[in-house]
């Protein structure tokens, strides 16, 4: 088998492994928006329970840092 055969073969490979990556990542974007659907139809608010996720992924000292930034433009605006 020439080089130029191999490589093609890895390729494709390569494309049919992002392809087939790509079809789960799919899946469980539907599995997700599934859950926020049931989340709603419970009576809960999507968009906080999105924001909690995206908090609880953050460390607990940059958390802590941006909320007290927040804070801050918060009352500097007179918004608290």
């Amino acid at each position: 088998m020439s080089e130029r055969n191999v490589a093609a073969d890895q390729l494709r490979l390569f494309i049919e492994r992002i392809e087939r990556l790509e079809e789960e990542k799919k899946g469980l974007g539907d599995d997700i928006r599934d859950v926020y659907l049931e989340l709603k139809s419970n009576g809960y608010d999507i968009k906080i329970t999105k924001q909690i996720v995206r908090l609880r992924k953050m460390q607990p000292h940059d958390r802590q840092e941006m909320e007290a930034i927040l804070q801050t433009y918060l009352s500097a605006l007179g918004m608290d």
